[in-house]
């Protein structure tokens, strides 16, 4: 049988588990994953553990934080006086925002945590410094 190669257009479908058995994403109920292996279009840990799959193959892909979204950069995470928050935005901790920086760069940031004169808001990947397990099948080779 055929197997996976750099420059092939993998369709997969997967399970995207954390160490507690949490999923944070699936293809379950959708079409799947659809991607050129060895472009760079997904995480580095994860291409690595498809590269020589057949069709109709199963395996369990486990990806440390360096190779998946990086480790937690403590120097990503801010705090902002909570007077300079216009009262429309939502400051509830696990509320997403795009935020402009002074470059004029938008950067998505996680509200952290909420105190009575600040807001800590985290630029981190939400699955840096996580291990992921990934239980993958593929469908097909195109």
């Amino acid at each position: 049988m055929t197997q996976a190669k750099p420059g092939d257009t993998l369709h997969l479908h997967y399970k995207g588990s954390l160490d507690d058995g949490t999923v944070f994403d699936s293809s379950e109920g959708r079409d799947p994953l659809t991607f050129e292996l060895g472009s760079g279009q997904i995480i580095p840990g994860l291409e690595a553990g498809l590269a020589g799959m057949e069709v109709g193959e199963k395996r369990t892909v486990r990806v440390e934080p360096a190779d998946g979204y990086g480790e937690h950069d403590p120097s990503r995470v801010q705090a902002v006086d909570r007077a300079g928050v216009p009262d429309h935005i939502p400051t509830e901790p696990g509320t997403q925002l795009q935020v402009q920086m002074q470059d004029g760069q938008a950067v998505n940031v996680v509200v952290a945590e909420v105190t009575e004169e600040e807001l800590i808001l985290d630029a981190n990947h939400p699955l840096a410094g996580k291990a992921l397990t990934f239980d993958v099948e593929l469908v097909e080779i195109a």
